[in-house]
């Protein structure tokens, strides 16, 4: 596939990076905006503004199949994808950073609007970052949540904390809730799929698939998940930070926002009609103290600077928080916070990413989720007709991978070794990045 990003940004250098080794891959932007990490890769640079048709042409527009704008400036993503669309037909893939773009350009390709003039795939970090945020949220001391076949099944990661009643056992003799599968532990930075002879150590992150009623169960036997998330405080009154109070609303969180600009809290209290809203700074100790922010079951910061996100997340820890959300805009600072101690750190990026790879994904394989920085994948594969009857056990997987669930019609089954897959059914498969294509390949009808 040949694909054109405008825009030698970070998003460019990691949308080029993802899919240099399969596609025939071409950036446009100007000459200074190239960095050292695009010249690391076997990419195609062309020099100037893509919202010129020449420099469009130059990139071989009218040959290609995907065409992304992902510069910082909205208008100029939009403009550049209409004229690619109007020359060339190409699907285009839009980032925009303010919501009113995105409702504008999201035309209902079935109704009335419809045209040869129109941008196929609009796509708002901020949004994407909110949803993942809620998720986390919503369910106590999970590191990530996702969920599957219309909220029927779930996949958790929670971190083994000392003490706990598994440390020190096989997988096979931690009792786990029926309905559910260990699909994958992160341990020492390593990621690795388990069998029931691995024993589970301290601090290991274990990843779980199931049904959701099986899940809560589990988190509630093995990782305190008795109580709910009552209050929290989100620090950053921005677009996310407004976003998501708003979702915290609407399923009865106790909420606070904290956030300097006086003007955007006036906004902020105008239109969150159940959330107590403070004016001030969330690196000020004295302020975060004063407010009982330390008595909050979970603090997020999502200002859009990374250097006071993490202080005002290591402040919240000092205060006695257990549970602290940190948002990161730039990708590489991930590990570091999760270094220093923030339980969970996430992206906007990264979330934009992985909706891109999805979706120029050409195979009948959908990416449902990724999983730790986009290290493990979870797939969505329908079962063809050479497949229809086998067990579970008979699966010769090319790689390392977990059939974690079956989606039948409306059903959900958590399969054993000697579950029977059936033609038309959907495996929802766990499985590392690296290896992620071997196994969709090996599903493919001979």
């Amino acid at each position: 596939m040949k694909i054109v990003i405008y825009g030698a940004t970070e998003v460019g250098c990691l949308l080029a990076t993802e899919f240099f080794e399969d596609h025939d891959i071409t950036v446009i932007d100007k000459e200074e905006n190239r960095t050292a990490e695009f010249d690391k890769l076997d990419i195609s640079f062309v020099h100037g503004n893509a919202t010129d048709i020449g420099v469009l042409k130059s990139a071989d527009i009218i040959n290609s199949d995907v065409f992304i704008a992902c510069t910082t400036l909205d208008e100029a993503n939009i403009v550049a994808c209409l004229s690619a669309k109007k020359i060339s037909g190409i699907r285009t893939i839009c980032f925009v950073s303010k919501e009113e773009y995105r409702n504008t350009m999201e035309l209902d390709k079935t109704g009335d609007y419809l045209g040869d003039f129109f941008i196929d795939y609009v796509i708002w970090p901020e949004a994407l970052l909110t949803q993942e945020l809620f998720r986390i949220v919503t369910v106590a001391h999970a590191l990530d949540v996702e969920n599957f076949a219309d909220g029927k099944a779930r996949l958790l990661e929670y971190k083994v904390k000392a003490g706990s009643s598994i440390v020190g056992k096989m997988v096979k003799d931690c009792g786990f809730t029926k309905d559910t599968i260990i699909v994958g532990i992160k341990r020492d930075n390593l990621l690795f799929i388990p069998n029931g002879l691995t024993e589970i150590n301290q601090d290991d992150k274990l990843i779980f698939m199931g049904t959701s009623h099986s899940l809560d169960i589990l988190a509630g036997t093995f990782f305190h998940e008795k109580e709910q998330v009552k209050s929290v405080t989100v620090i950053g009154g921005g677009n996310v930070g407004y976003m998501l109070a708003k979702n915290l609303e609407d399923v009865k969180i106790k909420t606070k926002i904290i956030e300097k600009d006086y003007e955007r809290c006036e906004f902020l209290a105008e239109e969150l009609h159940k959330t107590l809203v403070i004016n001030g700074d969330g690196t000020n100790l004295k302020l975060l103290d004063e407010e009982e922010i330390g008595e909050s079951d979970v603090v997020i910061s999502v200002t859009n600077n990374d250097e006071r996100n993490l202080l005002c997340s290591l402040l919240v820890k000092q205060l006695g928080v257990k549970r602290v959300i940190s948002r990161v805009s730039k990708v590489l600072n991930i590990p570091l916070f999760e270094k220093v101690g923030i339980d969970i750190a996430v992206s906007p990026k990264t979330s934009a990413i992985n909706e891109v790879r999805n979706d120029i994904d050409e195979t009948n394989v959908d990416i449902l989720a990724t999983v730790e920085q986009g290290e493990a994948e979870v797939l969505e594969i329908p079962v063809n007709p050479d497949f229809g009857g086998k067990r579970i056990m008979d699966l010769r997987f090319p790689a390392p991978a977990i059939v974690g669930i079956i989606q039948r019609r409306n059903h959900v089954i958590i399969p054993k070794g000697d579950t029977q897959i059936r033609e038309n059914d959907i495996l929802i498969i766990f499985t590392k990045a690296d290896t992620a294509e071997k196994v969709k390949e090996y599903f493919k009808v001979v």
